[in-house]
């Protein structure tokens, strides 16, 4: 069966939060299969947010953005309620699908990835296979 690793920045626990992925209180980490099974394998606590404020340079902050993919290299899917130009930074320099899910409620947040369950697949499976082939410079 066919099944995602899936990180929601999460608020607390029913809530995505409202804010950068990056700020996250935590992540929930859950794996989605096919069939609609959905299963909360972790909660994993937010390393970016323990850098040091006096050092952050603010909106898009790249230590945030290397934070933040360091900790989540075994997830196919970052879900958030918005976007940020990090979240985009990740979307488009990493192995990482990005999901917005348009709610901040977590159960409303799941039903749509199950319900966008095939076409998130696909996209995971494109950037894998992206990653796949040699990049050639002409």
């Amino acid at each position: 069966m066919r099944c995602l690793k899936v990180a929601f920045g999460m608020e607390n626990d029913e809530t995505l939060i409202d804010a950068h992925y990056g700020d996250s209180e935590f992540f929930g980490i859950y794996e989605i299969c096919e069939d609609g099974s959905i299963k909360l394998l972790e909660k994993r606590h937010n390393k970016a947010k323990d850098l040091e404020e006096e050092h952050d340079e603010g909106h898009g902050d790249p230590r945030k953005f290397k934070a933040v993919v360091s900790q989540l290299l075994d997830v196919d899917v970052l879900a958030a309620f918005r976007m940020g130009p990090n979240f985009l930074r990740i979307r488009d320099k990493t192995n990482k699908v990005a999901f917005f899910t348009r709610t901040r409620d977590l159960k409303l947040a799941l039903q749509r990835f199950v319900e966008n369950f095939d076409e998130l697949w696909e996209q995971v499976q494109e950037k894998k296979r992206a990653i796949e082939k040699p990049i050639v410079e002409e």
